[in-house]
């Protein structure tokens, strides 16, 4: 459908390790934030989609968990529709709130991304983050495994890292294979974006690494080395949405406009058809009326470092197999000519699941209104959101683009 939204405020907690901050004070701080940067208040608030995937199996928080974040800072009575859509439960709660404020539904609602995935039992988190999965397909393809590998062998598969992990590491290797695609190319991801990160006071991460670090740094699963994937992360993120009637009524200073948002779900299909990524990113530039030639920022769901390759091809940035020159031509890195993951992205900021694709919005909404001091990007006019969340058939199981207009 055709957007007609407006993002009016944002709020945004530092990404890290938050063992003695509930889910409520994380909500908090992210919601009363973007009431202020819009310059409204609590009872402005007409609905609430409130994105979370994995409180239930890490607080035990489970059913209404955007009723009771938004309670404790006196938000209530509105509908709050809670959001569960794997690491795209963020992107999925702003394709929502957009949709009922351009169909004419409500003026004004909060979108929260928020979630907790430390826990001082790993396991937990590990055993949360393998359900954005086919549960049984893994357990088969498990089963498959053990029957092929000595039992201390098959014992190592996941106890130390995400089962996602174990996806991802398939996928470069294949990608390796395929493009020649290099070490280097990959660790020049983690390198770029570890530079981002250090200019982003709200990154988890901050430290700059080299491509030499990042290659000497800890193998996860050959060829990713634990730079090369997605951190553990607490945090919330908090964007409010409102119709174009309202933003006229605000008088909102340097607007910035939904263009698109596009989400569809991965299902299954022949190779030679488009991917659920590319299939959203089609759909966004049809509907903004722009080309992939057009952007001038874009954070891509870089959950590992050959995600947002894969990220580049899907976009249609590069051609297919060409992402890894992108990485040595500097073309993504702040300075060049289109600069991915200003924020640090995943592998720096952080991934907090469900408040991942709030968070992209945060970032994008403040390069479009020249806010990001260090990592600006210069004369930013139209960026790009692309969150992917789960995996099913080897691919995305939900698919989010949003392209936002200055």
């Amino acid at each position: 459908m055709r957007m007609k939204a407006f993002v009016a405020g944002i709020g945004m907690t530092r990404f890290g390790k938050h063992l003695e901050t509930g889910l409520k004070a994380l909500g908090a701080e992210a919601v009363r934030a973007a009431l202020a940067d819009a310059g409204l208040g609590a009872r402005d608030l007409e609905a609430a989609y409130v994105a979370n995937a994995m409180a239930g199996m890490i607080t035990g928080q489970e059913c209404v968990r955007g009723q009771v974040i938004l309670r404790s800072i006196g938000i209530g009575r509105i509908p709050v529709i809670n959001v569960e859509n794997a690491c795209g439960s963020g992107s999925s709660a702003f394709h929502q709130a957009c949709a009922m404020v351009s169909t004419g539904c409500y003026d004004v609602v909060l979108v929260l991304g928020i979630e907790k995935l430390n826990h001082p039992d790993k396991q937990r988190t590990f055993a949360a983050l393998a359900g954005g999965m086919d549960v049984e397909e893994m357990q088969a393809a498990l089963a498959r495994f053990h029957a092929d590998h000595p039992v201390d062998e098959a014992g190592v598969e996941g106890a130390k890292r995400s089962v996602a992990m174990d996806f991802y590491a398939s996928v470069a290797r294949a990608h390796m294979r395929d493009y020649g695609t290099t070490l280097t190319q990959l660790a020049g991801v983690s390198a770029k974006n570890s530079f981002h990160g250090s200019l982003n006071p709200r990154a988890q991460f901050r430290e700059v690494m080299t491509i030499e670090e990042v290659l000497a740094a800890p193998m996860i699963d050959e060829p990713l080395t634990r730079p090369m994937c997605s951190p553990i992360a607490d945090g919330a993120a908090a964007v409010i949405v409102v119709s174009e009637r309202k933003a006229r009524t605000l008088g909102l200073e340097n607007p910035v406009r939904v263009a698109a948002c596009v989400l569809h779900s991965g299902w299954d299909h022949d190779e030679s058809d488009l991917g659920s990524a590319s299939l959203c990113a089609q759909e966004a530039y049809t509907e903004a009326g722009i080309g992939p030639k057009d952007l001038s920022v874009a954070e891509v769901h870089d959950a590992s470092a050959i995600a947002e390759l894969l990220a580049y091809e899907s976009l249609g940035i590069c051609a297919k197999g060409g992402g890894g020159r992108l990485i040595d031509e500097g073309v993504t890195r702040l300075g060049g000519r289109l600069p991915v993951n200003t924020s640090g992205g995943l592998l720096r900021k952080g991934h907090p699941v469900g408040a991942t694709g709030a968070a992209q919005i945060v970032e994008l909404t403040e390069q479009l209104q020249g806010r990001c001091d260090k990592r600006q990007v210069e004369g930013a006019k139209i960026a790009l959101a692309h969150n992917g969340g789960g995996v099913v058939g080897g691919e995305a199981a939900s698919m989010c683009v949003t392209i936002l207009a200055r």
